[in-house]
């Protein structure tokens, strides 16, 4: 495609990085008649019981609280694991993940990450592992799995808790196992910008039922009946409206990732041959990994693309495409953690990572042609033009 076919084919509407997945609109009317009927809006009624039991299935897993968003889910387990001290985990996320365990009262400390797939460095680990540290809180970023043996083996050296934040992860697979499966728990959002949503909500998959059972009770006010209040909880369930959301989108979940793989396959072919652009989404190997096609990030080298990130994301929004500085700027460089997060911890791979990386549009909104127009733009912009 030449720069002059790009001028001619400019997009009359936005191409945004997400475009939320909705189910057809009868479809999901059908779903929630019942509601009318029973009057029962929230307080895990049967459309909540119907999600919870066809995720299971999906997700291959035995336990799992829904939630009405992610962050409250991160938050919920790990007062529910009863961690104190120091909470490891990565820079390299959303805001979220550090906020769940500031506002749980423990301190995080950063492990930096490996390039080019942005997961934890296991490395890394044991460094900073002191009697402080009571668990591990990697970031399956853009779903790219974290190396989950070994951190597993380095848990099960120290005697630490593992939580995933799994947050883009849904209906990733490692190994033939759900990436939900690792771990002793794991967070996935539902929020309208990932692969599967409920509209906002949110989802923690465990192994030991008392666990699930101190979740429950978190979403009842700690309340074990009408009269007795055992401990200190709260609300955060999902109501039936979300429910049925999720119902309905799950049913088309997978036709929508084969759309994502096949727009994906194109991103990875044309951004190849652009000399400083790196795509990192991990690739699918059979019966190793299986994505969700989540999302499309790169890395921009400006020596070797010859512009800034900042100046390409200028550029590609002056043609109506807006993508994505996720995550930008890495957790430590934020306002609020400045010279107060737990140990002073060099992050470097995880500073230079935000400085670079950009998530290109990547949804089932998309046709083939926007794709080429993206990777056009892109190629057309940098210095081998």
């Amino acid at each position: 495609m030449k720069g002059n076919e790009i001028r001619q084919m400019n997009r009359t509407n936005p191409l945004y990085v997400v475009q939320p997945s909705l189910p057809p609109f009868d479809e999901y009317v059908k779903e929630i008649s019942s509601i009318w009927s029973s009057r029962w809006l929230t307080n895990v009624g049967d459309k909540h019981r119907a999600l919870e039991q066809l995720l299971k299935e999906y997700l291959r897993v035995e336990e799992l609280e829904l939630f009405c968003n992610g962050h409250l889910a991160l938050e919920s387990i790990i007062r529910a694991c009863k961690l104190k001290g120091e909470i490891i985990t990565t820079a390299f996320s959303h805001a979220s993940t550090t906020h769940a365990i500031e506002r749980s009262g423990l301190k995080p400390v950063f492990c930096d990450i490996k390039l080019p797939g942005c997961t934890m460095d296991p490395e890394l680990i044991e460094d900073l592992i002191t009697e402080e540290t009571s668990a591990l809180l990697p970031v399956h970023v853009y779903g790219n799995p974290c190396e989950v043996e070994k951190i597993q083996a380095i848990a099960d050296r120290h005697g630490l808790v593992v939580i995933y934040d799994a947050a883009h992860a849904f209906g990733v697979e490692l190994e033939g196992a759900s990436l939900a499966s690792f771990g002793d728990a794991s967070m996935i959002s539902f929020h309208a910008t990932k692969a599967f949503s409920t509209v906002e909500g949110g989802v923690i998959c465990c192994k030991d039922p008392a666990i699930t059972k101190e979740l429950k009770l978190q979403n009842v006010f700690g309340m074990a009946g009408p009269e007795k209040v055992v401990s200190v909880g709260g609300n955060a369930r999902m109501d039936e409206f979300s429910a049925s959301m999720g119902i309905c989108n799950l049913r088309h979940f997978d036709q929508e990732v084969d759309t994502r793989r096949n727009l994906a396959a194109i991103y990875f072919e044309e951004l190849a041959a652009i000399p400083g652009v790196t795509t990192f989404l991990e690739r699918e190997v059979t019966g190793v990994y299986k994505s969700n096609f989540s999302y499309m990030p790169v890395l921009v080298d400006c020596l070797e693309y010859g512009r800034m990130r900042d100046q390409l994301n200028d550029y590609l929004a002056s043609h109506q495409i807006y993508p994505r500085k996720y995550f930008y700027p890495s957790i430590n460089d934020f306002e609020c953690y400045r010279n107060s997060v737990g140990r002073d911890v060099s992050v470097p791979l995880s500073q230079l990572a935000a400085s670079q990386v950009l998530t290109l549009p990547l949804h089932c909104g998309m046709s083939k042609d926007d794709v080429l127009i993206v990777c056009e733009l892109i190629r057309s912009f940098g210095k081998a033009s």
